[in-house]
């Protein structure tokens, strides 16, 4: 949540304290993943959500008790035939929120994030969420509780913060930096000691990633819509035609980058020089086989997110049967999304790319494309 992360870093770096709500768990239908988040600042300001509206009341209400205790709480929000007209999800889910004061002395961490983040670089925070000791209150400095709300920052090679015990520390920087390559954000359960097998240290890990790519090919009018689309979803967004005349940052002010070079040629570099991963979405729109076949082909020999191409199906077919011939398996030309989109019968440039982007969503997420009032069972598929 960057809008949410820039409020917080600011704020701090003014010296005003803020009270930061993250979502740290779900179960069932909740409406926001892991790591949906919330701020409240002391001047009453509030920026995020982590529920839609479901719970924001009450959760504004403890996050001013926090900002004034310092004390951190990890509470629970939830709905059932017994509690149906008390705070909770009316859409039947539970999500577990986490909200703690942060305050100048959290500087040094959201400092290093910052600079990461300005630097293109991935970042995570750890943060202790909940400890179990099962001691009394007062028990010392190395009493479990006293970790509630420790936080360990990573960014690349360098660590910031401490969870309170070097085995913990190192347990938790190593399945940390796994969930930041994934690109995700969520849950880690230790021993206090950071035994893997152990119980009683909740931490969460809210990562950072750099941005997922979508690389357009064919700097055409749907090319365009396709890119203000892909930046609306949050993509870094790259363009590339092998024709100068098209592929212009002024035909595509959305666009990340515009690169003038044969599509295949281009991807071959991307890829070698390890820039794509498996968040990558590739949107082939040239439909022209000396462009397509030799791009899909290599594409399609990836483990990219999704590779979509625009034509009609007798191209399609036609293009079906050059990649076969290429050598590509039964197993990879099933990946292929072609033709690109969905079935919403759009017809302009930005109807066509709402239906790539709504089968990019469903390829992301497995969703299946129909209509939720055809389907039964929860809506968000998050727990």
């Amino acid at each position: 949540m960057p809008d949410v992360f820039d409020e917080v870093h600011r704020r701090c770096r003014d010296g005003e304290p803020v009270a930061l709500a993250t979502v740290v768990a779900t179960w069932h239908s909740a409406p926001q993943p892991p790591g949906a988040a919330m701020v409240v600042a002391a001047d009453g300001t509030v920026v995020g959500s982590v529920s839609g509206g479901c719970v924001e009341a009450d959760l504004y209400e403890r996050a001013r008790r926090v900002l004034d205790t310092g004390q951190p709480e990890l509470c629970r929000y939830g709905i059932s035939d017994d509690d149906a007209y008390t705070v909770g999800l009316t859409c039947g889910g539970i999500l577990d929120v986490f909200v703690e004061r942060v305050d100048a002395g959290a500087l040094p961490a959201l400092d290093a994030v910052a600079a990461a983040r300005r630097g293109g670089q991935p970042a995570a925070i750890v943060t202790c969420v909940a400890a179990d000791d099962g001691t009394s209150p007062g028990a010392g400095p190395t009493d479990p509780a006293r970790r509630l709300g420790r936080r360990l920052v990573l960014t690349g090679q360098r660590t910031v913060g401490s969870l309170g015990d070097d085995r913990l520390d190192a347990a938790a920087r190593a399945d940390a930096l796994g969930l930041l390559a994934a690109g995700r954000s969520g849950p880690l359960r230790y021993g206090y000691h950071g035994q893997r097998r152990g119980d009683g240290i909740s931490l969460f890990v809210t990562a950072y990633a750099t941005p997922p790519r979508m690389i357009v090919f064919g700097a055409i009018d749907f090319a365009a819509a396709v890119t203000r689309i892909g930046a609306f979803l949050g993509y870094r967004v790259t363009v590339c035609d092998a024709r100068p005349v098209f592929a212009t940052a002024r035909r595509f002010p959305e666009a990340d980058e515009v690169m003038v070079q044969w599509p295949h040629r281009y991807l071959r570099t991307e890829l070698a020089a390890d820039r794509l991963d498996e968040r990558t979405v590739v949107c082939v729109l040239t439909h022209d086989p000396k462009f397509d076949v030799p791009l899909l082909e290599l594409a399609l020999r990836h483990p990219l997110a999704y590779v979509g191409a625009m034509g009609s199906r007798r191209t399609h077919d036609e293009r079906h049967k050059l990649l076969s011939e290429a050598g590509l398996s039964s197993e990879q030309l099933a990946r292929l999304a072609s033709p690109i989109g969905l079935d919403l019968g759009g017809r302009t440039p930005e109807e066509t790319a709402v239906s790539v982007a709504a089968q990019i969503v469903a390829a992301r997420w497995g969703g299946t494309g129909r209509p939720l009032a055809a389907l039964d069972g929860p809506i968000h598929q998050l727990g």
